[in-house]
């Protein structure tokens, strides 16, 4: 099982440094936190410069507390949760679960409400899915988020510059089904 701590280090693995590229709708972002999160965290309007000078520390906190436990990640089957994760920092926690649960649903495993909480049934329909699934589950995530990126660019063609990166990062998690 992997530690929280080592999640944030494959996602800041993934996110790297300081990056302020024009064609990014979050805008400058440093270990991925964006200007808008860090002014959120910090009470107040972030700088560029603030950006620039967030530390690592700093940005795995921000992490662990608003992507990771805020939306009680830590409560979904072990299997997927890097995933899930991952989407959670990519995309916000809110679509995050509205992954899990469209793929729960287009499984058969739902009904669930596709509103980006993780409640109870969320959680039981999606350990029945993974307990039924395996990684199959997995698989069907990083589909489901690779067609999130595909309507991405198909309503803003600007951001298919990014799409290479993105589609290599959702890869990143399929597993091999034997």
């Amino acid at each position: 099982m992997k530690t929280v701590d080592s999640l944030i280090g494959d996602i800041l693995r993934r996110e790297g440094g300081f990056v302020n590229h024009p064609a990014d709708r979050g805008g400058p972002t440093k270990h991925g936190i964006t200007q808008r999160t860090l002014s959120e965290w910090l009470g107040r309007t972030a700088s560029v410069e603030d950006v620039k000078t967030l530390e690592e520390d700093t940005a795995r906190e921000i992490y662990e507390r608003n992507y990771y436990r805020a939306p009680r990640l830590d409560t979904l089957p072990e299997r997927i949760r890097p995933l899930v994760f991952d989407c959670s920092v990519n995309h916000g926690p809110r679509r995050a679960v509205m992954f899990v649960q469209n793929v729960v649903n287009e499984a058969g495993f739902g009904p669930v409400d596709v509103d980006g909480t993780l409640g109870p049934q969320t959680r039981r329909v999606t350990e029945n899915a993974d307990a039924e699934m395996g990684p199959f589950l997995v698989n069907a995530l990083v589909d489901e988020r690779k067609a999130f990126y595909a309507s991405l660019i198909a309503n803003d063609p600007s951001q298919a510059v990014f799409e290479r990166g993105w589609m290599a990062r959702a890869e990143e998690f399929r597993v091999e089904v034997v």
